[in-house]
Parts: structure tokens; sequence; C-alpha cells
């Protein structure tokens, strides 16, 4: 017994020392790191003096990264929306509220030109399932898309049926009434795979979205318990969660 008591005591100590170890920002004033400077601001208290000089030396910094980084950098756009932030309050730090809301005026923007445009504001390619593969990330190697073939037949919509769609997520978007039996759920695919992910509720309420490779898809479903499934570039993922609100789910590889 008091072998187990002096085994649970060195096991929380260590978990406190990790903790720890994971928040010291002792040296953080000499740092020239951009991820550093700013959890540091996030947080860190609202007097604490330092800021007076991470603060600006962080946006220095995000503006140099911004000025010589490559045309496609992924990260560019994130440095962006950060320095903005920036420009207006303390740290990048925002509540759930606050993200959800820039969420959804993003999409109410994107749908609003789908309409406007009468098509999709992402062009897809078909692939052909017989010849094509996915990256296995973790073996470096290429394994058959077993699922190309549904994907394609998922993307396919007419353009009366994508506009139907669009108008629904566009209502949603608008939709606050919190007695609402639907609301929308959108999946962001940052990884390097088309993927489908698959939404199955109680009883025989199941959904199914294409989401192409670095894009992201969105579809109004009934509020509920869901197990979210997804093979994304050869791994399984999977996650019961609980739609009662708009909610964002993020994948990569």
């Amino acid at each position: 017994m008091k072998k187990l008591l002096l085994l649970l005591v060195s096991v929380l100590f260590f978990n406190m020392s990790a903790q720890k170890k994971g928040k010291d920002y002792t040296n953080v004033i000499k740092s020239n790191n951009i991820y550093e400077i700013n959890a540091f601001l996030r947080d860190a208290h609202p007097d604490d003096p330092r800021r007076s000089v991470l603060k600006p030396r962080v946006m220095e910094l995000m503006r140099e990264y911004i000025k010589n980084a490559h045309p496609e950098d992924q990260k560019v756009k994130d440095m962006q929306e950060m320095l903005a932030l920036l420009r207006r309050r303390p740290s990048t730090k925002i509540s759930f509220d606050e993200m959800n809301a820039i969420i959804k005026q993003k999409q109410i923007a994107k749908y609003k030109a789908e309409l406007a445009a009468k098509q999709p504001t992402t062009v897809y390619t078909p692939s052909t399932s017989a010849n094509t593969f996915v990256a296995n990330t973790t073996t470096n190697a290429a394994i058959p898309d077993a699922e190309a073939e549904e994907f394609n037949m998922l993307m396919a919509v007419s353009p009366t049926e994508h506009q139907n769609r669009t108008v629904k997520i566009l209502n949603s978007l608008f939709d606050n009434d919190p007695n609402a039996k639907e609301c929308i759920v959108l999946i962001q695919n940052k990884s390097d795979c088309n993927i489908i992910v698959r939404m199955e509720g109680v009883g025989t309420t199941k959904y199914r979205l294409a989401v192409p490779s670095k894009g992201e898809s969105s579809v109004v479903i009934e509020k509920g318990q869901y197990l979210f499934t997804s093979l994304v570039c050869g791994a399984q993922y999977a996650s019961q969660k609980t739609v009662q609100r708009p909610i964002m789910v993020a994948l990569g590889n």
C-alpha cells in the first residue's frame, strides 16, 4: 500500500513538474521564437512589464516572416491574422464565442460568393479510383485510395443540388434560434489527402461529407450525439461528439 501511494505521489510530482516546465517563461525576454512569445502574451498577467518589450518584438518578427516567406507558405495567413489581432489587443487570445463568430462570418462570405457565382468557389477535378494512391505519412509509402470512387460521387453534385445545399447552409448560419433542430458542422481538411467524414447518430441518422485535400466543407445535421470517423491518409480517425451548436473539426496528416 505504501509503495502504491509512493508511486502515485511520484507520478503526480513528475506531472506537475512537466506542466511547470511547459509554462516556464523565465528566459522568454531573450526569445526570438514567435510561438513562444505569442504563448507568453496569452498566458502572462496583464501588468507583466515584459509585455511592453515582447509584444512589439513578436509583431516585428511576424512582419519579417511574412515579408520573407515563400508565396505558397501556409503559415503566412495565420501570421497575418495574429498580427491583425495584436494591433487591436494585448495578445492573440480570443474566446470560443469570438472564434465561432469569425468562422461563421468567413463561411457566410464564402457561401454568398458561391450563390452569386452559381458555382463552388473550390474547383475539384475527379480522380480515377483504379490508379489513385494516397500518401501514408507514417511509412512514407503510397497506399491505394479505397474511397476515391465514393469521394468522386459525393463531390459530383449538380449545380441545382449545390445551390440548394448552399442555401440550406446559409440559412443555418444566419439562424440564431437555440431551439432549432439542426446546426452546421464545418470540417477543415489540412491533410494531403481527400477524405470522407462520416457522422453516425442514433438509429439511422447518418451523414457523409467529402472534403478535398487542403480544403473545407460544411453540412447541416440534426442536433445530437454523433460518432465522427474518417480515413485520413491511411490513418483511422474516430471521435464521439455532441452537436448542439455549430462546430468546426480540423483534421490533419
